[in-house]
């Protein structure tokens, strides 16, 4: 049995933020039903065809899911979408600002007649204030937020190679959705978990907002450096192989410079002294240690960054962490059906082994349409007047 067994989720979801969330649920056990445009449905649906003729982005967020299409704007088809809410636990939506609220689903609207009901909104902004109205995409976000200005190099910002302003804002809901299943189980009622994706990442700003708090400097950008503790960052050996490492203080500082730098004088030189000496010495660092590697292999400094107990990683592609050796030591990798095929699956974080999660398939649109309006009691006569009616 997984936790959430028995748990109904419905959701009117699209991207990253909300199927992330749920897919999170239907992991632990949750049943979660899908709720998809009859025209094309998640519009992620159309982002790629990388995973196998599916997209990356749905592959990723929606297995163990039922997809069911709905065009909720249409009487009939709202209908269908009110009497599942009837029966559900928890509803989560990341539509357009206002327009769950028009369907009649707000957490107002619901709770007066379903009082244990949770509700989830997802939104750019928040559902007050001067930005309500405005469209927020997950870049935009990475740029209201402030990590534009903390990522990238010197000359210029950068954004973050996976979507994560939604990623927070997924996760976000995740545990709310969970702090509040807790809570009803002690009160008996629902709630509403409001989650804007600007706070979301503005939370995960924490320390460079403080580190710039009162009008200080801000942390530099520096590229995959650290900006603020020092060496910590990619360094090179002489044959063109890179590692990451950090030294995260004076003792650790000592043990780079005798056995991974061979520089026993450095230890104790006065220059570096200190995180704050470090780093205001940062340029003079990248010199030495150019010199010191520029005659080993990746290897070879590997070994002496493990002999110094310095923490290091290398710098993977994807394709290499498809097959790093922890994962497959850990038997972290299982396989979910798609749309034709199948894919691999990182079972996820905290989850003892694939029997202790829920990982099922990757639904195509509206696979399990007729399967849910028949436990609606809607007959095989609704259901065709339905489809005619493009409800479905």
């Amino acid at each position: 049995m997984l936790p959430l067994d028995g748990l109904l989720v419905v959701s009117l979801e699209h991207a990253i933020a909300a199927p992330l969330a749920t897919r999170h649920l239907a992991d632990l056990g949750a049943r979660v039903i899908k709720i998809e445009r009859p025209e094309g449905g998640d519009f992620a649906r159309a982002y790629d065809q990388r995973a196998r003729g599916v997209a990356s982005h749905f592959a990723w967020c929606n297995r163990s899911k039922e997809s069911l299409t709905l065009d909720v704007k249409h009487p009939q088809a709202h209908a269908a979408l009110m009497k599942l809410v009837a029966k559900a636990d928890v509803l989560v939506q990341n539509l357009a600002p206002g327009a769950a609220a028009r369907l009649g689903l707000s957490y107002e609207s619901l709770s007066a007649l379903y009082p244990r009901i949770i509700v989830c909104d997802i939104s750019g902004y928040g559902d007050s204030g001067p930005y309500v109205e405005k469209k927020a995409y997950d870049l935009l976000i990475q740029a209201e937020s402030g990590f534009l200005s903390i990522t990238g190099t010197a000359d210029a910002p950068a954004k973050a190679g996976n979507s994560i302003a939604d990623i927070s804002a997924g996760m976000y809901a995740y545990s709310g959705i969970l702090a509040a299943l807790l809570e009803r189980g002690l009160t008996g009622r629902g709630r509403r978990v409001d989650i804007a994706l600007l706070e979301s990442m503005t939370e995960w700003m924490g320390y460079p907002l403080y580190f710039g708090l009162d009008g200080a400097a801000p942390p530099p950008r520096s590229g995959a450096a650290h900006a603020t503790i020092y060496p910590y960052g990619p360094f090179k050996a002489g044959d063109g192989g890179s590692v990451l490492l950090g030294v995260q203080n004076d003792r650790e500082w000592k043990l780079f410079a005798r056995v991974v730098l061979q520089r026993p004088e450095l230890a104790d030189d006065e220059r570096f002294d200190g995180n704050a000496s470090r780093v205001a010495h940062r340029e003079l660092i990248d010199q030495i240690a150019t010199g010191s590697f520029a005659n080993i292999t990746i290897t070879e400094l590997v070994r002496r960054l493990d002999e110094a107990g310095i923490a290091n990683g290398r710098i993977n592609d994807v394709h290499k962490v498809w097959n790093h050796p922890q994962l497959a030591a850990r038997g972290r990798w299982d396989r979910v059906p798609i749309p034709g095929g199948e894919i691999p699956v990182l079972i996820p974080p905290g989850r003892r082994d694939a029997d202790d999660v829920r990982l099922g398939p990757v639904p195509a649109l509206g696979e399990h349409t007729r399967a849910i309006l028949q436990e609606l009691a809607y007959s095989d006569a609704d259901i065709a007047d339905l489809s005619a009616a493009n409800a479905i």
